[in-house]
């Protein structure tokens, strides 16, 4: 039996502390998280977390999580695709490059959130500019897990923006901490009757 109910009644730990202290990194979570999953998941948890690093991307990352069989991960990585393409086509323009000069062509539907996306990109202060861009990924994600309670993509949701919250950490911390705050608001509005019970130190 998966331990999804277990897991996610146990995430995000409810304290300002979270990535801060204790000794509790976004890795020691991770870890945590992927030693409750069986293989299968846990592989999916490494998945998503592979779409999160640069070096990662590629046609054959996005060909293999379009055709995962999670509906998180297909769903997730299309918009990621077409989210990092109308970000190469915004450069493209400014720099008078080739429009599709670095963007991977797959089929992904409609991308419903490039207005948003391209009006992000148009700011200019750098930092206002990618909190812009990663509340339309927040957003994202969010819009994915809306029905999602007890399985495995709350989990991925949960992951998501955990990432999210670390980057932003090593970013700007005060941002960071805005981001934790939202997600445990969120999380509480979403899990408010299940009991939390922080995962003990190993």
């Amino acid at each position: 039996m998966a331990n999804y109910e277990y897991i996610i009644a146990s995430l995000p730990p409810l304290s300002p502390d979270w990535r801060f202290g204790e000794g509790r990194t976004l890795d020691y979570y991770l870890d945590w998280i992927k030693s409750r999953l069986s293989a299968r998941d846990a592989k999916t948890v490494d998945t998503l977390i592979d779409g999160f690093k640069e070096e990662s991307l590629g046609k054959e990352f996005y060909e293999a999580a379009l055709k995962s069989g999670n509906r998180f991960i297909r769903e997730y990585f299309s918009f990621d695709l077409n989210f990092r393409n109308v970000k190469a086509r915004f450069v493209n323009n400014a720099f008078g490059r080739p429009e599709d000069t670095d963007t991977i062509d797959l089929e992904t539907g409609v991308f419903e959130e490039a207005g948003k996306v391209e009006e992000a990109l148009s700011g200019s202060d750098i930092i206002a500019r990618e909190r812009a861009l990663d509340s339309i990924r927040w957003e994202k994600i969010g819009a994915l897990t809306t029905f999602n309670y007890f399985d495995m993509d709350a989990i991925l949701g949960l992951v998501a923006k955990m990432l999210l919250v670390d980057r932003w950490h090593s970013l700007d911390e005060e941002r960071g901490r805005d981001m934790f705050d939202t997600l445990i608001a969120e999380t509480r509005r979403t899990f408010g009757g299940v009991r939390y019970t922080a995962p003990a130190n190993e």
